[in-house]
């Protein structure tokens, strides 16, 4: 077994019941199962299926036109861990300490062990191990092994799909609100199995579940003090709308054999190496191993902001998608990749209606929060007006076609999708006068900054507006006839080149730095020293309006964008950096990594390294504090690019691989590898040299340090 790819209960300082629910959570894109205790009812466990939601009508104090209408919120499920034990008077072994917890990543199996006693504290030992079929993704197998500890005598062994409709109540913004309109109509099918179909009352979605046993789903055992019983079952879970085949049931071995199947494929052109710290070492790879699990592969379905390991943010997809977990998928899992894509593609009628609503005669505009196209998001000001999306989804689909040079899926899924934001922002923004100069602006937008709403020519945003349309008349000229049938003419083209050239981007010449919005330098700088730590995150204890007064930013935002296009000098981005640094507080997971990566390519080695070990321990040190709600999936994604992009250095430019070593003074050697056009290459970093191999596929010219080799 190797070490790098398995951790344990025994290896983590919180040892609450939801926390460790969600770190030993599996999941395989469709559905999840959180690791809950199998006798003791949690309000937090169950099972989550990605895209499966209830609606319920939002409610405002004074409503206006075009507010998001309906929250959409995932549904929690029945747990298949749950079953119920009783000794020969019937008594449950309902008493439970967890002795062991562990998760294997080389094949996806969680074996977790209980010491459980009854009223008369006699014992017995459970171990639970549990794994899901990844490709057939509809089936969990479970295998239960009961010893003796100090109870010898008759047990009975009863295992349903039991219904829960407890719920935390909470005023935490970032968790789930209850969904208390599920109908459920169970059918007994045999002594081994029953199905139980889920129906949602309002978004009138429904789904099945099912539990086979290997034996009857109730059963007596005589259990000695050296036996040892072992019990197998089977769950599936139906796609959306759909009923299940129950007729090729597969063994609890089947089930981890292709489990295992998938995952060693998985690694082998995804693999991470930290040599040099191996908590470190661990961590990317349980980053990566629960960034996949919680991807939707299907082409409906995206990757909620928790993934399938908790139902925190409702289960909604953000833009984290396209700039914090697509870029490991287009770089290693392309097929993936694909599938994200087509998920936008699929919503993009929705989008164009929501661009009405907005005033916007022309183009899309993607939700900023939702499950099945429409907003959700009852807050426009750090939700709506944070129209970025549309650039962002388009940044994706570029990454995708540099990475992989798949015109046919561009042309086919991507472009439409490019034409369409590319026409929001031409009727979104406006000509304005800037110090003289004409320019195109954009008012009243929010960027990735949630603490600072509502402002003239953020920064990010009109950068990112500007990649689009450039990216749009790209295509346009790549791909002339099929752009003609979208409706484009020469006229339409031209005026997306001259939008972009004239694009305002606000720049300080004083501090010699890009503003992060036309009004950001005139705020006062939040009061730093005299905010106690208890006080963070900001949005827990202060008004919005007052947090949106200061200079206090909640993530990267300007620095972001610096990240993504690599244009401007290494003096000036340091200056930037330290500027924005200072005003920083990180309260979203989704700031460290991109500090972090910036820091290795400006050469402050200590910040970025300092900056990873947060990012990449993220949940498995509870940093942010709310891990038991879910996972933090786009941090997740975010790691892998810090190692990547920021100290690996990879990034493409001008349909050239580049590679520079940024390796950290506390590592011997890194290796990763990646997918580009077709070769899975894999890349060894030390202190002195950088490797490049091509495992599979043609040789290849790329960019190393700076000159150019030919790698084979």
């Amino acid at each position: 077994m190797d070490n790098n790819k398995t951790i344990s209960a025994n290896e983590l300082s919180n040892n609450n019941p939801s926390y460790l629910e969600t770190i030993f959570s599996i999941a395989n894109g469709h559905f999840g199962v959180r690791a809950s205790n199998p006798v003791e009812k949690s309000v937090t466990g169950g099972t989550i299926v990605n895209g499966f939601y209830e609606t319920s009508a939002i409610t405002y104090g004074e409503k206006a036109y075009g507010y998001a209408e309906n929250n959409q919120t995932i549904v929690k499920l029945p747990d298949f861990r749950t079953i119920t034990i009783c000794d020969d008077s019937k008594n449950e072994f309902s008493k439970s300490e967890l002795k062991d917890e562990s998760l294997n990543m080389d094949n996806g199996v969680v074996k977790s062990v209980y010491k459980l006693s009854n009223k008369d504290n006699q014992s017995i030992e459970l171990t639970l191990e549990i794994a899901l079929q990844q490709l057939n993704n509809q089936v969990v197998g479970l295998r239960y092994e009961i010893k003796s500890i100090d109870y010898v005598g008759k047990i009975t062994v009863v295992k349903h799909l039991d219904i829960v409709n407890e719920s935390e109540v909470t005023d935490d913004p970032r968790k789930s609100r209850t969904v208390n309109t599920l109908n459920y109509d169970k059918a007994q099918l045999s002594d081994s199995c029953e199905k139980l179909k889920v129906t949602t009352e309002v978004s009138k979605l429904f789904l099945n579940l099912a539990l086979c046993a290997k034996g009857s789903l109730e059963q007596s055992y005589d259990l000695g003090k050296s036996d040892s019983i072992t019990l197998d079952y089977v769950g599936f879970v139906s796609d959306i709308g759909e009923d299940l085949n129950l007729e090729d049931t597969p063994s609890f071995d089947d089930i981890v054999k292709e489990s295992s199947e998938f995952w060693q494929r998985f690694w082998k052109s995804s693999e991470v190496k930290i040599s040099g710290d191996d908590k470190l070492n661990q961590a990317i790879h349980y980053n990566l191993f629960q960034l996949t699990s919680s991807t939707g592969r299907d082409g409906r379905t995206n990757i909620p902001a928790k993934g399938l390991s908790g139902t925190g943010y409702e289960g909604h997809y953000f833009w984290d998608t396209e700039m914090y977990m697509s870029p490991f998928f287009a770089y290693t899992n392309p097929k993936i990749a694909q599938e994200l894509i087509k998920y936008r593609h699929s919503i993009l009628d929705a989008s164009k209606k929501r661009a009405r609503q907005l005033g916007v005669k022309e183009g899309a505009l993607y939700a900023w929060r939702t499950i099945n196209g429409e907003e959700a998001s009852a807050y426009y000001p750090a939700g709506t007006a944070q129209y970025h999306i549309d650039a962002d989804i388009s940044y994706a689909i570029n990454r995708y076609y540099d990475v992989t040079g798949d015109s046919d899926f561009i042309e086919k899924y991507g472009l439409e999708v490019i034409i369409e934001t590319a026409r929001f922002w031409k009727n979104f923004g406006s000509y304005s006068n800037v110090a003289g100069e004409k320019k195109f602006c954009f008012f009243d937008v929010t960027g990735p900054d949630e603490y600072t709403a509502i402002v003239n020519n953020n920064y990010y945003t009109n950068r990112m507006a500007k990649f689009n349309l450039e990216f749009a008349v790209k295509l346009i000229d790549e791909f002339p006839v099929k752009s003609e049938d979208f409706g484009v003419t020469k006229k339409e083209r031209d005026e997306f080149a001259k939008i972009a050239s004239d694009i305002y981007l606000p720049y300080d010449k004083k501090l010699g730095i890009n503003m992060q919005d036309d009004s950001a330098f005139e705020k006062p700088i939040w009061p730093f020293a005299d905010t106690p730590k208890e006080n963070y995150p900001l949005l827990l204890h202060y008004h919005p309006l007052a947090i949106y007064r200061y200079q206090v930013n909640k993530q990267a935002d300007t620095l972001l964008a610096d990240f993504l296009f690599d244009d401007i000098s290494k003096n000036q981005l340091t200056r930037e950096y330290d500027y924005y640094e200072k005003i920083t507080t990180h309260d979203s997971s989704l700031s460290r990594s991109i500090f972090s990566a910036l820091a290795a390519r400006i050469g402050l080695k200590k910040k970025a390294y300092s900056y990873f070990t947060d990012t990449v321990r993220t949940d498995l040190t509870d940093l942010q504090g709310n891990t038991d709600d879910g996972l933090h999936v786009a941090n997740l994604g975010g790691s892998w690019l810090t190692v990547v992009a920021g100290f690996g250095g990879i990034q493409v430019k001008d349909d050239t691989l580049e590679i520079t070593n940024n390796l950290p003074d506390e590592w011997n050697e890194l290796s990763v590898r990646i997918m580009f056009r077709g070769r899975l290459l894999e890349i060894t970093y030390s202190a002195k040299e950088t490797n490049v191999k091509v495992i599979e596929g043609k040789p290849l010219e790329i960019n190393i340090n700076g000159a150019k080799q030919l790698v084979k």
